[in-house]
């Protein structure tokens, strides 16, 4: 039970970038999407996706845009998907940025790390989160790179010995781009293991007392 419905979809944020893969992902996934450009758009999310793009371009647009309070705000509270730049807009000690990044995974990560557009590549990563022995296939295009993670951080996928995914609590962040393939293993996996847990505990956090009230004299 994923709990992304139409009145609770996943939000793409919209205002640069692939977000148009985004969403195209989360709908073969079966769920609903709202592109994300003004505040309101941010109320009744299940989730955020954030796509890749140029990170710096995302922060000065979030600004001018006054979108940045509420967008970290959002970011802090909701689970969320982050490819690439995304990544790097969830992330902490961000270089050569406008703004600082919202630093809601304890990770450092390299802008454009593996190279520029030509170094562009595909490779076979460990997957283990999907299952024992999984792999998968990996689109690095511009890619960032962790190159600090914090205690609390769990490397979710690694090309040789080098984390290029990784999750802490309810925010996940790729230095590739799963939304580029035919393969949404990991979309699915974020909506059952991430998505839906998560809206549980807030049910259970939101759901009223039955303890019945002491009687008053």
């Amino acid at each position: 039970m994923t709990r992304v419905t139409a009145e609770r979809p996943i939000g793409v944020f919209a205002l640069q970038g692939d977000y148009a893969r985004h969403a195209e992902a989360w709908r073969r996934c079966g769920v609903a999407v709202r592109e994300v450009r003004r505040a309101a758009d941010l109320e009744g999310l299940a989730a955020l996706s954030l796509p890749g793009g140029e990170s710096t371009t995302m922060l000065r647009l979030l600004g001018v845009t006054g979108l940045y309070a509420a967008f970290g705000e959002a970011l802090s509270r909701l689970p969320v998907f982050a490819t690439c730049a995304g990544a790097i807009l969830v992330g902490k000690d961000g270089e050569r940025l406008p703004a600082p990044p919202f630093g809601v995974l304890d990770a450092g990560i390299a802008r454009n790390a593996y190279g520029t557009q030509v170094d562009s590549f595909e490779a076979d990563l460990d997957a283990p989160v999907l299952g024992d022995g999984a792999g998968f296939r990996g689109v690095f295009i511009r890619a960032p790179r962790f190159l600090r993670l914090g205690p609390g951080v769990e490397t979710i996928a690694r090309h040789g010995e080098e984390a290029v995914a990784v999750r802490q609590g309810p925010v996940v962040a790729f230095a590739f781009h799963p939304e580029l393939t035919d393969d949404l293993r990991f979309h699915r996996w974020f909506l059952d293991a991430v998505v839906a847990p998560h809206a549980a505990a807030a049910s259970r956090t939101s759901a009223p007392s039955t303890t019945p009230r002491p009687a008053v004299a």
